[in-house]
């Protein structure tokens, strides 16, 4: 089934939005994260993408409370990001309520501490993000603050290799600016990596953004500025999640 995954950005507490992954366009969704996960699950979501960006900049994750919140007062199913760097950073995500982690730094800097986390953890809890400028297709970390000499089709083949069973990939060029997800790469990892569970992110303008995803097989979407934005509705939100269940 096809997922369509809300982001909700943290950063000082508040919700927040950023545009290409620049910290300087910050611009305040809501100061209550709780209530904008709780309008996502009234829309039928069953999933967030909670991504930590103190945690990012800092190396090690900050906004637990948030994510404890959000965990005990929704039925979502929270996935983490943002500074996870340590078996003990993992272990204190997930007693806060975390039901999955994706972390992008420690696949690039430590891919063997990776692999491990995949073998002991599980792939169905671990996730790998591969953040990229297409300019180049260089592995981006940090919060897209730092760039690697990592080409993100090596980077993915090597953990494709060594089990891993979901790849969160974002376009950082699209990112918080609703002009189109990348398409062409999002396809070009699915043809190459054909058991591999992509999730796009960046770019969503629409739902028929989601749709086209869906048909390039894809096996989901994180989206957040069209929502905010009001490009995507909530009834749209609904009616999309409705026909990805209802019987083929």
């Amino acid at each position: 089934m096809f997922e369509i995954i809300p982001s909700i950005w943290i950063m000082n507490g508040k919700c927040v939005r950023l545009e290409k992954g620049d910290f300087s366009t910050e611009q305040v969704i809501s100061d209550n994260p709780l209530e904008i996960a709780q309008e996502f699950e009234n829309c039928g979501i069953e999933r967030v993408h909670l991504v930590d960006l103190d945690g990012a900049r800092r190396g090690s994750p900050k906004n637990y409370h948030i994510l404890h919140t959000i965990s005990a007062y929704t039925s979502l199913s929270v996935d983490f990001t943002g500074g996870v760097g340590t078996d003990g950073d993992i272990i204190k995500v997930f007693e806060h309520g975390a039901k999955t982690i994706t972390a992008a730094t420690v696949a690039a800097n430590s891919p063997e501490k990776f692999a491990q986390w995949l073998i002991s953890y599980g792939r169905e809890k671990i996730n790998m993000a591969a953040d990229t400028d297409p300019r180049d297709h260089l592995i981006k970390i940090r919060g897209w603050q730092k760039k690697t000499d990592i080409h993100l089709f090596d980077q993915i083949s090597y953990f494709y290799d060594r089990g891993l069973k979901y790849l969160k990939c974002s376009d950082i060029t699209r990112e918080g600016v609703m002009e189109g997800p990348n398409f062409e790469l999002y396809g070009e990892i699915v043809e190459r990596f054909p058991n591999l569970h992509v999730v796009a992110s960046g770019g969503v303008r629409n739902v028929e953004d989601f749709k086209r995803l869906k048909d390039l097989g894809l096996r989901g979407v994180v989206f957040g500025k069209a929502y905010y934005a009001g490009k995507i509705t909530a009834e749209e939100l609904k009616t999309f999640i409705a026909s990805c269940k209802a019987p083929l």
